[in-house]
């Protein structure tokens, strides 16, 4: 598998739905991005490793470019 250039490219991702009642993956993967409460934003880097976690609970987050 080719890595993809994603030097010094990154997201801003913000929790747009509340987590409670929420599978415990859904839950966890929203810890794992830094997200603790409703509108909170991180940045995070743009790797295939959080854009798997973002598409895994996509219906939480908004994403945008960063």
């Amino acid at each position: 598998m080719a890595k993809q250039n994603t030097a010094g490219r990154s997201v801003k991702v913000t929790l747009v739905k509340s987590v409670y009642g929420q599978l415990h993956r859904h839950r966890a993967t929203a810890r794992g991005l830094g997200l603790r409460r409703m509108n909170q934003t991180v940045v995070v880097a743009d790797t295939p490793e959080n854009r798997g976690m973002i598409n895994a609970s996509r219906h939480l987050f908004r994403v945008d470019e960063a």
